[in-house]
């Protein structure tokens, strides 16, 4: 227990800037103490309780801001940074080494039973605001960008932004509209392409032309109008 509570603060050391020491982030950071009451919950609820589990879920909520279902899988090494408003459904399951900003949902879309709530892989980032909701997978190493809702499979190295969510990079590569752990972790989510303004990029410069070539016709018109006249 005290190996993986140690693991839990090394998290927070190694992609935090703001963690001075390791005391401050065991003592003032709700992520890691909503990670901690979650174990407790999570083992009573693999034992089939019901009521324990739920009424520690609820505590960690009202002293967090965090809401963790007792029946979600947590894998090593995740950091939520913040954390409030964040939710995670009871049939979710995160790999190694995922991050979660503030405002983040791992949610359902119905009433649906079984696995109804999204499988995040190893090395995933999902920013602020965030929404990813299903029963399916974002492959490791992939980002969400803030305020995206994703609603299908990411697969594997991809960048998604939007809403509804699609997939903008993999493996590094840009993709057309149409179409050692910790070192892996890109926390750069701030740093991610935006179809929507290369979209309208294209679109001015598409305008420019046309504008140009209307000016080229209306000159030629003026110069045989005056040939004429003389």
């Amino acid at each position: 227990m005290f190996a993986q509570m140690k693991k839990d603060i090394d998290a927070i050391m190694l992609r935090d800037p703001a963690a001075k020491t390791r005391l401050e982030a065991a003592l003032c950071y709700p992520g890691l103490h909503a990670i901690w009451l979650h174990r407790i919950a999570h083992h009573f609820y693999l034992k089939g309780w019901v009521v324990f589990p739920r009424l520690l879920n609820t505590f960690s909520r009202f002293l967090t801001g965090i809401d963790i279902h007792p029946g979600a899988t947590l894998g090593p090494g995740l950091f939520i940074d913040h954390g409030m408003g964040l939710v995670i459904g009871e049939t979710a399951e995160l790999g190694s080494n995922v991050t979660l900003y503030q405002g983040v949902t791992l949610g359902g879309t119905g009433k649906e039973k079984g696995k109804r709530h999204p499988t995040i892989g190893n090395n995933v980032v999902v920013s602020s605001g965030a929404k990813v909701l299903g029963s399916f997978k974002v492959g490791d190493n992939s980002k969400i960008g803030s305020g995206s809702v994703v609603l299908k499979e990411v697969p594997p190295n991809s960048v998604v932004v939007g809403v509804p969510g699609r997939v903008v990079t993999r493996n590094g590569v840009r993709i057309a509209s149409n179409n050692d752990a910790e070192s892996m972790i890109d926390l750069n989510h701030d740093k991610l392409p935006d179809p929507v303004a290369d979209y309208e990029e294209l679109l001015a410069k598409h305008m420019e032309e046309i504008n140009g070539r209307l000016k080229e016709l209306e000159n030629l018109i003026y110069d045989t109008q005056g040939k004429h006249s003389d």
